[in-house]
């Protein structure tokens, strides 16, 4: 894939311009499926945060803030709606035993505004007023400088139905996101508990990452093209679900499988997959590997290796990672080097890894195929 540098950022690197900026509203653009929603949590989690996730085009005014009358001022508030979590974090000056008095410091939340430029016209005007640097407020209420608020879309090129005004272009701060390459998607992979068929699978076909907006990528048959007919293709969202659908696959039979997968991520991406189910069957038990790995087979073909090795990474664990390193011993160097760089990598596997006298001493002699 075509990285344009300056010109595109990664999820990562989204997340930090959000976080270190609470008082720009950023859009997230990308082609779809990429990511931009699951952000959300870990920017929450990260700065200990309430977050509110918000699904614009599905959205009615109703949905957003409602009026309600002061019958004792003779006026009307509008008053949000409690998806937002912003309401009643109002300072109570007459109620000490309120959980809003002074001393009450109300937890910040991260609003995000999901598929915002899908959204109708009077739903995006009456959000507007969260956009603003100072004096952000929905309705009636009036955010904290602290709360963030964040805006995702496709952009106008996918031909999905994006749309976005100057008035509110002027008030946000758009940035394009790309797709994660396959090195990037397996790293998370691997520590999102994804089937290591799938792992194996886009590891051995990288360009099921690339991005139709590479124009070398036009006859790509596995990725999403706004210019032509589609009902799936592969994303990181369709390669989740396809995961589900492979480790679930001893509930049905072989035709249920490859009907769900091409559902899931297209004909071609889901005849593919298949080769790399059919070699995770024939292959040796994980306890036959980690309790003969002086006997158990050893696979021949590059897809049955990538299948072992991508599973012993998300499975291996302080007991089972010096047999495994046993194990894996008996293949080819290319396949333990994968193992290597991809372990290390994992930041939930790290320290099993180098608290592991074999993995220390594979380390020490193999140096050079690293």
């Amino acid at each position: 894939m075509e990285v344009q540098f300056g010109k595109t950022v990664n999820l990562s690197q989204a997340a930090s311009l959000i976080k270190n900026n609470p008082d720009l509203t950023f859009l997230l653009q990308g082609e779809p499926g990429i990511g931009k929603s699951s952000i959300l949590e870990s920017i929450a989690e990260d700065l200990g945060y309430e977050h509110a996730y918000i699904d614009v085009p599905n959205m009615d005014l109703g949905d957003i803030a409602m009026p309600v009358i002061d019958h004792a001022t003779r006026t009307t508030k509008y008053y949000p709606n409690a998806r937002f979590k912003i309401h009643g974090r109002e300072v109570d000056v007459n109620n000490p035993s309120s959980p809003h008095n002074p001393n009450h410091k109300p937890k910040p939340v991260v609003i995000m505004l999901d598929e915002f430029t899908k959204g109708s016209d009077p739903v995006k005007n009456m959000l507007h007023p969260m956009f603003e640097k100072k004096n952000r407020r929905l309705g009636s209420e009036s955010l904290l400088p602290e709360d963030i608020v964040f805006l995702t879309g496709n952009q106008s090129a996918d031909g999905v139905g994006d749309s976005m005004k100057a008035h509110t272009r002027s008030r946000i701060v758009t940035v394009t996101v790309r797709k994660p390459d396959a090195d990037e998607w397996v790293a998370w992979g691997i520590n999102h508990n994804i089937a290591p068929e799938v792992l194996a699978f886009v590891s051995r076909y990288p360009h099921v990452m690339a991005s139709y907006m590479d124009e070398s990528q036009k006859d790509n048959p596995y990725i999403f093209h706004p210019k032509r007919a589609q009902q799936s293709f592969i994303c990181p969202r369709s390669l989740h679900t396809a995961s589900s659908i492979v480790k679930n696959r001893k509930h049905y039979d072989a035709d249920s499988l490859i009907a769900a997968l091409t559902g899931a991520i297209g004909e071609a991406g889901a005849r593919d997959l298949q080769a790399f189910i059919e070699f995770a069957d024939q292959l040796p038990t994980w306890e036959a590997t980690v309790t003969q790995p002086k006997v158990a087979p050893v696979p021949t073909s590059p897809g049955a290796c990538a299948v072992v090795v991508f599973g012993a990474i998300s499975r291996v664990t302080e007991k089972t990672i010096a047999p495994f390193m046993e194990y894996l011993e008996r293949f080819e160097s290319e396949w333990q080097a994968v193992f290597a760089v991809q372990i290390a990598k994992t930041a939930s596997k790290q320290s099993i890894a180098f608290g592991c006298n074999k993995f220390a001493n594979w380390l020490a002699a193999n140096q050079d195929l690293l």
